[in-house]
């Protein structure tokens, strides 16, 4: 296995304090690595960033044509939102769509992110939900394809409809067997895969055109509601939504817990994945934004760029001390 490549190094002065290593990979649709960093064939749980490929059925199947699902659902439904308002209304507004509500969700309670709504919740001793829950719209959209299957309500089983054909469309657009599963935070199995099989997906979906039959509709009205309602897919203040907005081109990206980033290019048709080895997500931000400045579609200049690449570190006086920084060998030239 070939060692983790350093990308991130944070500074503290004249001295490195502490390095972030990871494994990354740029492939074209046909699998085909354009670049590549550390060990490509790296086994990795994708977390978050693969919400898209857990929503594919959802919309290959009719299932979403079935309910009459707008770009900002299936926006939801690869979200790992904030718990705002706008994504606990909305979700809720799904679930009555549906004629079910929260006890349906199997995604469990969290406490929103919203700082304003969960200070909100707390003088009002309200108790959070699992439409808090970061993942709930990724559930919805479990939940709408449960009925379109005419399926059981335990959704997150291996063994349920939804959890199969979601497995097997991970594995046919990865282009890798999955070598297992583990149980992600909301309770949904999450399918390993290799840093290569990610970004071999992420391509196929930038590739992807509506028209060219179910499975490329299916990954191009995704991949175009993720890029058209960033505001769903994290939330204010989050890199993916700052991100996306900064680029204005169409590209979409998603963040995973333990630092997993991917990246859709649909004019290049290339797909990015990045796996930070140490779980950090500064590395995993200011990685994918050295990235994606790379291949010329940040602007290095951008507010939400320098957010995230080249961050200073402020002490609690408010003094620079230090920066994250790309290391110097990572990304120096464009892509």
């Amino acid at each position: 296995m070939t060692k983790a490549e350093t990308m991130v190094e944070v500074w503290r002065g004249d001295l490195i304090e502490s390095v972030h290593a990871g494994h990354g990979a740029i492939c074209d649709a046909t699998g085909q690595i354009v670049q590549a960093w550390g060990d490509p064939g790296a086994v990795i749980f994708p977390r978050s960033s693969c919400k898209m490929l857990q929503a594919l059925p959802l919309v290959e199947s009719g299932a979403a044509r079935a309910a009459g699902l707008t770009t900002r659902q299936l926006a939801l439904a690869c979200a790992s939102h904030q718990g705002a308002p706008v994504h606990v209304d909305s979700v809720r507004a799904w679930l009555g769509d549906l004629g079910m509500a929260d006890g349906d969700l199997r995604c469990g309670t969290e406490v929103s992110r919203d700082t304003d709504l969960k200070l909100e919740m707390i003088r009002a001793h309200d108790e959070p939900c699992q439409v808090h829950n970061n993942c709930s719209g990724k559930h919805a959209g479990f939940l709408t394809l449960t009925r379109h299957l005419k399926a059981g309500p335990e959704y997150v089983d291996i063994n349920h409809p939804v959890q199969k054909v979601a497995r097997a469309a991970f594995e046919e657009v990865t282009g890798v067997d999955s070598p297992g599963y583990g149980i992600d935070g909301c309770s949904a199995p999450n399918f390993a895969t290799t840093v290569q099989g990610l970004a071999h997906a992420m391509a196929r979906f930038a590739a992807a055109r509506d028209g060219q039959g179910a499975r490329d509709s299916a990954m191009a009205q995704l991949r175009e509601a993720m890029a058209a309602h960033p505001e769903l897919v994290a939330g204010e203040g989050r890199a993916c939504t700052e991100l996306m907005r900064a680029m204005g081109n169409g590209v979409a990206i998603k963040t995973g817990a333990e630092a997993v980033f991917v990246a859709m290019l649909p004019e290049r048709g290339l797909g990015v994945a990045i796996k930070i080895v140490d779980g950090a997500t500064r590395a995993s931000e200011c990685a994918i934004a050295a990235i994606l400045v790379a291949l010329g579609v940040l602007d290095p200049e951008h507010p939400a760029t320098r957010r995230r690449l080249g961050v200073p570190l402020l002490n609690r006086a408010g003094l620079q001390v230090g920066a994250i920084r790309r290391a110097p060998g990572f990304c120096a030239a464009p892509l």
